[in-house]
Parts: C-alpha cells; sequence; structure tokens
C-alpha cells in the first residue's frame, strides 16, 4: 500500500473512532474513554487532514459539534450555530494563539480577553422571549439539538422569567448544565444503595440527568447552571463579553463568579495558574480555562472557522482519566483488617504524576465494574485523591483476561478473612497478632489525638516491627534507650526523648485511650461518649450491645465492634499489658454527682498556641467546660493566641472576656 494509502486509511480509522465515541459521549452519555483520550485521536486527525487535505470530507467528525439529537426529543434547529471551542494544552500552544489573534486583528498592543473556568457539564441554549423562558435545547450537532425545555425548567438556577426590563425582546443565553460535586457524591451514594447503575462522573450525570424523557426524573437531580454566552439576539446586548455577561447577571442569569477580563496573555497564564492550584477545591468539575477576545468588534473580525470560533480557545488542565492495562490485581490489609484490593497498573502519568497503583475498595466494586487481570481501564487522579479505577473498557478485553478472588487466607499473617453479611469489606482476623495490622495500629495508637507520643513516626514503627522489638503495642513501653539508638537514623539523644515521651504519655484520659485502641468506627467523639457513660474501662469491658447501645451516638453496628474487640482473648492480653506498663488516667465523676468548676462555661481557642489545641481541649473539658468551634453569644471566655483573626474580633465586638494561654493556666490552677 502507498504511503498516501496508509494515511487516507488511518484517517477514515480515526472518523470510525470519533464517531462512535461521540454517539457514547453525547447520545448515551457513557463514554468509553476518558477525554484525554478522545482529544488525542481528535488531534491526530486534525494533524493529518492539515496534512492531507485532499482526504478532507465534510462529514469529518473535525467539521461537526456532536452527534445526532436523540430520538424522544423534538429537534431544535439553532438560528445561531452552537459551536465547540478548539484545544490548547500548553503554554506555547497558547502564545500562538495569542499572535494569530494579533495578526489577523493588525496589533502588537496585548489583546483583552475574559477568561472563565471551563466547565465540565453539558452545553445548553436558553430562548427568552419578552424576558420569559420559551425554550431550552441541547447543543447538539451544533446546528440541530433536542428540545429539552420542561426539563430545563425543573433546574432551580434557571429563571423561568428574567428581572427588570433592561433585556431584548429575543433574547437567547448560551451556557452549560452541570451537577456539583457535593451532589454527584450524594447521587451516586443513593445509587449504589439502591443497586442501581452509577455515573462515571459529573459530566456524565448531568446529561444523562438533564435528557431524561420523564422531567420529574430531571428534577429530582442536584443540577445547576452558569451562562457563558449569547445565541441569537434581536437588539445589541453589549460591546464587550464582560459587559454582556454582567448584564446577563443583572437580569437574574447565574454567571461564574470566577469570570475576569484580562490584558494579554501573560494575565492569562497567571490566571490558569491560579485557577489549577484551586482546581479540587472548587464545588464544580472543571478541566481547563476558556479565553475569550473580549471586545464583541473584535470578535466578528476575526471570525470562525469550520467548528470554532478565532476569537476563543480552551486551555486544557493535564488529564485526571487516562486509559491503562490492569497487569495483576492484589490484596493489601488495612490498620482494622480491612483487605483492600488494589490493581497494579502499568505505567501511565495522570495529572503530572505517573500511577501505578489505583484502589479498587471491595469486593463489591470489582463485580460492579466487573474489572478482571489484563482489563484495559479509565483511572482517575484528582488532587491528592488515592488513583481509582473508573471503568473497565468492554472492547480492549482480551480473551485471557481473569476476575480476581477474594483470598481465603490473610497475605500477610495466614488468618482466617472474613466477610461478613451485609458489609462489603472483608478483613483480617487476625486482629493485632497481624503484622500489617501491628503496624497501622501503633502508628494509630501514637497519633497526635490517640496517646500523642512525640518521636513515634511511621518509619520509626516500620524499624521497630522489622528488627522484632514489638509484638503488640504494649510493648513500645518495654522500650530501652539502647535498643533505639542502635535504629538507622537514631542516637542517642533521640532514643532518650522517644522514652521521655513514652513515659509522658502514661499520663492519659480515658477517652484518649479508648481511641487509641482503633476499634473500628469509635473515632475521638463516640470514645469520649463511651468513658463519660461507663466512667470506667472495666465496666465497658463487662458491658454487652444492649448496655453499649444506652451510650448517645452507639448504634448496633458500633455496639457489635465495641463489644466483639473485648470478646477476644488477645486484645484482653494487650490491655493488661498496657495498664500494667503504667498508663494511667483521672477517674471521671459521673456528671450531676460532683460539680466541676468549670461546668456551663464555654471556651472557643484561637490563633497559635504553644501547645497543641486538642491538649488544651482535653484539659478544659475534664473541667467540666465545653470548647466551641465558634465564637457567639453564649461564649464565656476566649483563648487567643499569635495572630488570633476573625475569632478574636468577633469576641470583642461581643464583649466577651480574651484571655491569654498564661491567664488560661492561672485560671486552671486556681480551680484544679
Amino acid at each position: 500500500m502507498s504511503q498516501a494509502g496508509g494515511v487516507e486509511r488511518r484517517i477514515e480509522e480515526l472518523r470510525e473512532q470519533i464517531r462512535l465515541h461521540n454517539y457514547h459521549y453525547y447520545v448515551l452519555d457513557a463514554p468509553l474513554i476518558p477525554d484525554a483520550e478522545y482529544d488525542r485521536l481528535f488531534r491526530e486527525l486534525q494533524q493529518l487532514e492539515q496534512e492531507h487535505p485532499e482526504f478532507i470530507t465534510e462529514d469529518s467528525p473535525t467539521r461537526r459539534v456532536g452527534d445526532q439529537p436523540l430520538p424522544g426529543f423534538e429537534e431544535v434547529r439553532h438560528a445561531v450555530r452552537m459551536l465547540s471551542l478548539e484545544n490548547v494544552f500548553s503554554e506555547e500552544e497558547l502564545a500562538d494563539f495569542d499572535r494569530r489573534v494579533r495578526e489577523r486583528l493588525g496589533t502588537d498592543m496585548p489583546v483583552v480577553y475574559t477568561a472563565e473556568p471551563k466547565l465540565d457539564g453539558l452545553a445548553i441554549s436558553l430562548r427568552y422571549e419578552n424576558g420569559r423562558l420559551v425554550q431550552g435545547a441541547t447543543r447538539g450537532d451544533g446546528e440541530r439539538g433536542e428540545d429539552v425545555t420542561s426539563n430545563v425548567r425543573t433546574i432551580e438556577a434557571i429563571p423561568l422569567r428574567l428581572l427588570g426590563k433592561q433585556y431584548p425582546a429575543l433574547l437567547e443565553v448560551r451556557g452549560e448544565v452541570f451537577m456539583p460535586k457535593a451532589g454527584f457524591e450524594k447521587l451516586n451514594a443513593e445509587a449504589r444503595k439502591a443497586g442501581d447503575k452509577t455515573f462515571a462522573n459529573p459530566r456524565n450525570a448531568a446529561a444523562g440527568s438533564l435528557r431524561q424523557l420523564d422531567p420529574r426524573l430531571t428534577a429530582k437531580r442536584p443540577l445547576s447552571f452558569y451562562a457563558y454566552g449569547l445565541g441569537e439576539t434581536d437588539e445589541a446586548f453589549a460591546d464587550s463579553h464582560a459587559a454582556a455577561m454582567q448584564q446577563l447577571r443583572q437580569i437574574g442569569i447565574p454567571v461564574s463568579p470566577e469570570l475576569k477580563r484580562l490584558e494579554g496573555i501573560g494575565q492569562c497564564l497567571e490566571y490558569y495558574a491560579n485557577i489549577l492550584a484551586r482546581r479540587d477545591s472548587l464545588p464544580y468539575e472543571i478541566d481547563g480555562v476558556v479565553y475569550k477576545v473580549d471586545s464583541l468588534a473584535q470578535q466578528s473580525r476575526l471570525g470562525f472557522v469550520s467548528r470554532a470560533p478565532r476569537w476563543a480557545v480552551a486551555h486544557k488542565f493535564p488529564a485526571q482519566e487516562e486509559l491503562t492495562v490492569v497487569e495483576d490485581i492484589e490484596f493489601q490489609v488495612g490498620r482494622t483488617g480491612a483487605v483492600t484490593p488494589v490493581a497494579r497498573l502499568k505505567p501511565v502519568t495522570v495529572a503530572g504524576v505517573t500511577v501505578s497503583n489505583a484502589t479498587l475498595h471491595n469486593m463489591d466494586e470489582i463485580e460492579r465494574k466487573d474489572v478482571r487481570v489484563g482489563d484495559t481501564v479509565i483511572i482517575r487522579r484528582a488532587g491528592d485523591v488515592i488513583p481509582e479505577v473508573v471503568q473497565v473498557v468492554p472492547d480492549k478485553r482480551p480473551g485471557n483476561a481473569t476476575r480476581p478472588e477474594l483470598p481465603a487466607h490473610c497475605p500477610v499473617c495466614g488468618s482466617d478473612v472474613l466477610r461478613v453479611e451485609g458489609e462489603a469489606v472483608a478483613r483480617c482476623s487476625g486482629g493485632l497478632y497481624c503484622s500489617a495490622q501491628r503496624r497501622e495500629g501503633i502508628k494509630h495508637f501514637a497519633s497526635r489525638k490517640a496517646m500523642d507520643i512525640e518521636g513515634l513516626g511511621d518509619k520509626l514503627v516500620e524499624q521497630l516491627d522489622e528488627n522484632g522489638l514489638i509484638k503488640t503495642v504494649a510493648d513500645i513501653y518495654s522500650l530501652k534507650a539502647a535498643d533505639i539508638a542502635a535504629l538507622d537514623r537514631m542516637g542517642e539523644k533521640s532514643a532518650q526523648n522517644l522514652v521521655k515521651a513514652l513515659e509522658k504519655s502514661k499520663s492519659t484520659t480515658l477517652p484518649r485511650f479508648l481511641y487509641a485502641l482503633g476499634i473500628r468506627e469509635v473515632g475521638e467523639a463516640t470514645a469520649r461518649s463511651l468513658a463519660n457513660h461507663f466512667l470506667t474501662l472495666d465496666a465497658i469491658e463487662q458491658a454487652d450491645e444492649n448496655a453499649l447501645q444506652e451510650t448517645p451516638d452507639v448504634g448496633p453496628i458500633v455496639a457489635s465492634h465495641i463489644a466483639s474487640f473485648f470478646r477476644q482473648e488477645h486484645n484482653i492480653e494487650v490491655l493488661q499489658g498496657l495498664i500494667a506498663a503504667g498508663i494511667h488516667w483521672p477517674a471521671i465523676e459521673k456528671p450531676g454527682q460532683t460539680a466541676r468548676p468549670l461546668d456551663g462555661k464555654t471556651f472557643v481557642l484561637t490563633g497559635a498556641l504553644s501547645r497543641s489545641r486538642d491538649q488544651i481541649k482535653a484539659q478544659l473539658e475534664a473541667l467540666g467546660a465545653k470548647v466551641a468551634g465558634s465564637v457567639s453569644g453564649k461564649t464565656d471566655y476566649v483563648v487567643a493566641g499569635e495572630a488570633a483573626g476573625s475569632k478574636l474580633a468577633r469576641a470583642q465586638d461581643l464583649g466577651i472576656d480574651i484571655l491569654d494561654e498564661e491567664q488560661l493556666q492561672e485560671m486552671i490552677n486556681a480551680v484544679e
């Protein structure tokens, strides 16, 4: 085959793949590949057509925007085409875009742009006549979309009637329907609970929700909307994009609060960096930034290419989703004994980081997603979240792909692996004897909110375990300075400091000790409730599940975990070893029997304090005080450290007594 024939064949292959993916993306709302992979296919096709214009056809995906309308909706023809945007992926490509804009405008001066986040949702057109919403339509293929008016009317962010009277008689607003992250998580959680299909990402959730044939279903979905442009109008609306968006806001149309007017490419790059840094903290998903030439007159001069305007571009973020292959599935054991499947992946770069492992959560998730060794999968990494397998690409499954099986025995200690009926998580029954749980259990025991053993960090715990110096958490109190000093990166001084920290930690409180034990689902609040209800460790040990449930906030599941923990003989042996080592705490008086000196007093801590807030909080609560997180009229004292901010100012406004640490300690000394 000639070289030209090979190019033509590759072009046709790319077109067929892109058409298939367009159908799944735009029509079925069930994409087969991540956006980054689609972008690569599309850019390859664009490049080949640019290099070989003789093979360009009018039905090429590069000449279109989306796909055919979904049967079941009435067709809408857009009076003004709804175009897509060209993408850039680097500073150099953005600089080329800016250069082309300035060349076409015939200017060497910086161009004024507007910038806003590129929302990951579904493009929509809203048509208002005399201020009333008369039609909502999807983008479709850019020329024809779907009439989703009934569904659009259920979205509270979209006004059915515009405010005031400063708007054209005919006004078409273009924007994005999206699903906020919190709503997406809640929707999927409810779907999992009901055994229904979950959505891969908020974009699919928004598209699937907006295109329900029953508007009552759409009304139940947490959808929102931001406008980003105009379509058909019967009179001039503004002379710039920024002014048009401001005018839309004034008449009741939501516009992105992140929209900014910028001068030149330098400010655009600063904006991009700022939004990228805040991406994970935004309440909605975005996949880049959109820049538009602000002047509408300049936009008109610049015009369009076949599928996109020359005056706008999308600066895409590094992909948070990528394709890779599952090379193996292994099982890890966590602190609570949870046996978690982990996919070992063919290394791939996601969001700028090389990823070779991804969580599969539990066997239910593996079965629901049907993940097998050998599968090609979409993985996702967002911010500091552990990478996860989003979905399998069925068309790429090899014939020898194998289903993983839950191991019968713990891969670390060999104990039985148990999966309680009704629970998704399987657990090792080895308890504190399992080295995987032992290490993590000791790390938790030593953590700041537990026994607060300064210097006993993760690496040191691992060394102590590797060198056989600890078998249970009680063994840490038998450590000798000489043994510690012999470990890597530990000198005599550090060893002595750790021994002192261990000795100091023996004086604690019953709630801290209970929390430190690492009983499943017993956090700080539950540990405090147990201590205050039962008063002694012996009483908690002897309580059955019914008695445990008399504790505030302790239900049947938590009660069963607590009772099970204290039924295990080896756990009691460890507890006895800890008490024998000298761990102790002050007796807790039954509320109402003996008044405590600070009963009824509310404190708020603010600013940088010399001791940890947890220590101060525990000291105050032991004396009967309540420690709140915010200042109100019910606050009695504010303890202010260095750089105290709004809480201190609020306290001053309310005339609340303000103490520094020295004054607080004097108060405590006086009442103890």
